[in-house]
């Protein structure tokens, strides 16, 4: 099996590659264009294999990408390269339209000048799965699970920029028979994440006796998804899912952001016991503008259907994440001294 990732120097893209690699065997090319969040030491347990290839390219390059795969000839193409962090769209959207939404529609063409060249085996057996977010969905009242048939309805520029692209493969799939298939995820968390996220920049705050922003109340719930069982969860959407169809991935694991927080500050503290409990070091700030109440997702189609079932709960996932940034300062260092967890998101003044 020779597979192409893009995005694959990401948190969950690396995820991925580690495992089609490591655990499947696969042939990989990693196609990244190595942008602030794209980190190639969270491949360190990949490189120098047979089966990995690393090729440094922006999706929004239209030769590149057609160079990559007609050298590559992959037989399915996993689409993860985007902007990701909600925050940073609010301030710079333009990144966001351009990469998901442009570069989406470079790589669909791209795709489907290589599939149109297939023989009728080769077309019947290709894939072009693209992993997006359960944020084009919206927000949830206090009941209620997104399912495949939930209108889009997105609140940031992020998610507007990424139920765009999935709009775009959709219609890739009906108008051209191009074989796609959609993904779309609740939120991620696990090792090698990077820290402007709210799991691991509590993590690495808490450890080094920072302030813990909060925003607003911390009422804000999320469905949080170990990485690693997203990553099993794409390779069986990209091998047995049904072409243009959508399986939602999630890990039936709600928590209010404050309680994420302090379940944080309660395994660092059983773990390097500090001078003061860590949750005492909790902030409340401001919200973000357009903060979406309540994300979570209905895995049943993707559970009955492909017969996946998430191995981590909330609880072990998290003991193992805290303890995976303890074990590996060497990877998140660099990244701490770029990013030091300044608040983003931030309107500016709308004085002149």
């Amino acid at each position: 099996m020779r597979v192409i990732v893009t995005g694959g120097a990401g948190f969950i893209g690396s995820a991925l590659v580690r495992h089609l690699v490591l655990e499947k065997g696969y042939d990989v090319l990693n196609v990244d264009a190595l942008t602030y969040a794209g980190y190639l030491p969270s491949l360190k347990a990949v490189e120098g294999k047979p089966n990995y290839r690393f090729v440094q390219a922006d999706i929004c390059d239209r030769e590149a990408m057609q160079q990559a795969i007609a050298g590559f000839r992959p037989d399915r193409i996993m689409h993860l390269a985007a902007e990701s962090h909600v925050d940073r769209s609010i301030t710079g959207a333009v990144d966001f339209i351009q990469t998901n939404v442009i570069g989406t529609f470079t790589l669909l063409e791209a795709a489907r000048d290589y599939w149109a060249g297939l023989d009728q085996a080769g077309k019947a057996a290709f894939r072009f799965l693209h992993v997006s977010t359960d944020e084009v969905y919206g927000s949830l009242g206090d009941e209620g699970l997104f399912t495949e048939e939930t209108p889009y309805d997105p609140s940031s520029p992020y998610s507007a920029s990424k139920a765009s692209s999935d709009h775009l493969a959709k219609a890739w799939e009906r108008t051209y028979g191009l074989p796609v298939v959609v993904s779309n995820c609740s939120n991620n968390y696990g090792p090698y994440h990077f820290p402007e996220k709210l799991i691991p920049l509590t993590i690495l705050n808490a450890l080094a006796g920072e302030r813990l922003p909060v925003y607003g109340k911390g009422d804000n719930v999320r469905d949080w998804l170990y990485v690693e069982d997203h990553a099993r969860a794409l390779d069986l959407i990209a091998e047995q899912g049904r072409v243009g169809e959508t399986y939602n991935v999630g890990g039936r694991n709600e928590r209010r952001n404050i309680d994420v927080v302090r379940r944080i500050c309660s395994v660092l503290d059983q773990l390097v016991p500090g001078n003061r409990p860590r949750d005492e070091l909790i902030e409340f700030v401001t919200d973000r503008p357009g903060h979406d109440a309540r994300y979570a997702i209905d895995a049943t189609k993707l559970e009955n259907e492909l017969g996946w079932q998430a191995r981590e709960n909330f609880d072990t996932g998290i003991e193992k994440t805290v303890q995976w940034y303890l074990d590996n300062e060497w990877w998140w260092r660099p990244l701490r001294e770029r990013y030091a967890g300044e608040r983003l998101g931030l309107l500016k003044s709308a004085k002149a």
